[in-house]
């Protein structure tokens, strides 16, 4: 028997100084059953610091083709492409060549995410940014997930401040950019 995608239901109060973003985001997000914890919460993280019109999340991991995230224009051209994890520099090239924009979250150690893509062909790689977050907070939020959960989050200057049903938990977002070959 196939094992089935486990549904959250997360309510988000999202105060992104950085980008002049203030919303009440309420959200259901299927974890497909290969898919991490610190996949999961790093893909709702990317979701709520991309947030803008036209954004969603697709079946990235069961389909394979598409993002973890995508924005769309009103006429369905995609205009961002989100990856989550750790993307090869194939996708990444393809990505860039589809979308103006294309960014990368990662939960995985960025020295190997950097690694992987040195010195591989990907169009405009310097103008991909991928994200990390600091030691230990995709943990320590994963170990916070719940079946229903509501967070608070602000973001300043790159410094992600969350409260997580009464707990506080923060880090610094670093930004590095794919390496040219």
């Amino acid at each position: 028997m196939a094992l089935t995608s486990t549904i959250y239901n997360v309510t988000v109060d999202l105060s992104d100084i950085d980008r002049g973003v203030y919303e009440s985001l309420d959200l259901r997000m299927a974890m497909h059953p290969s898919e991490s914890p610190e996949y999961l919460v790093t893909r709702l993280l990317a979701y709520c610091l991309e947030y803008t019109e036209g954004i969603e999340f697709t079946s990235g991991l069961s389909n394979g083709v598409e993002p973890a995230i995508v924005v769309r224009d009103l006429t369905g051209r995609v205009v961002s492409w989100i990856e989550v994890g750790m993307p090869d520099a194939e996708r990444l090239h393809r990505a860039s060549k589809l979308a103006a924009r294309v960014a990368v979250y990662t939960h995985r150690d960025l020295r190997n995410v950097l690694g992987q893509l040195q010195g591989r062909k990907i169009h405009r790689a310097a103008e991909i940014p991928i994200y990390s977050f600091g030691r230990g907070f995709i943990d320590e939020l994963a170990t916070k997930l719940q079946r229903r959960i509501r967070m608070s989050l602000s973001v300043t200057e790159h410094h992600l401040y969350l409260d997580v049903d009464g707990h506080g938990i923060t880090t610094v977002m670093e930004e590095q950019r794919v390496p040219e070959s």
